[in-house]
């Protein structure tokens, strides 16, 4: 069975559901999640996408990303995501949404509403090899000079996203080792 997407309108409101394939092909809006896991240290968790991805392979960007199943809770779907794809269980808190349009590799258009998670863990990835090339950790400010040096070599989500996911983490501010502690505590 084909993977779908659900097909929303510019305020997320369901409209069908569509092959995956197919509505990157016709670049319909469709749901979306990105999901940004930091660590103690303030620093952020990238992962290179695995090289025989259908776009975008080989590329730099967040620490997970994916489309919620027909029916799947949004945040839901971001934590299983992320367990399948880095291995990592940790919360999520909703950060923002956003909108976004690009023209892909292969003639593929993205046009996503894309939920923005953060989450905050130690635990290191043990990634899924036909999802995910490898990982590294980067502090937030340096990825901003890295995507303006070199852009080719990250996703176009992130690099439409990086402003604001700075602006959410520097808000997060004492949250952010609170999160941590609140979660050490939670699986101890």
């Amino acid at each position: 069975m084909k993977e779908q997407v659900i097909l929303v309108d510019k305020h997320d409101r369901p409209l069908g559901i569509m092959a995956k394939l197919e509505a990157h092909q016709k670049g319909l809006l469709h749901r979306a999640f990105s999901v940004f896991v930091f660590n103690s240290n303030g620093e952020l968790l990238l992962q290179q996408r695995a090289d025989n991805k259908y776009h975008s392979s080989g590329l730099w960007s967040n620490t997970c990303c994916s489309h919620p199943f027909p029916g799947e809770i949004v945040g839901m779907a971001a934590a299983r995501r992320l367990k399948e794809e880095m291995g990592i269980i940790c919360p999520l808190k909703p950060a923002f949404s956003f909108v976004y349009h690009a023209d892909l590799d292969s003639g593929l258009i993205e046009n996503e509403f894309d939920h923005v998670f953060f989450g905050y863990s130690d635990q290191l990835p043990q990634i899924n090899k036909s999802e995910v090339k490898n990982y590294r950790y980067i502090n937030v400010y340096e990825l901003a000079k890295e995507l303006n040096a070199h852009p080719e070599k990250y996703t176009v989500w992130l690099k439409k996203c990086i402003n604001e996911v700075v602006l959410n983490f520097e808000a997060s501010g004492p949250d952010f080792n609170l999160s941590l502690e609140k979660q050490n505590l939670i699986s101890k």
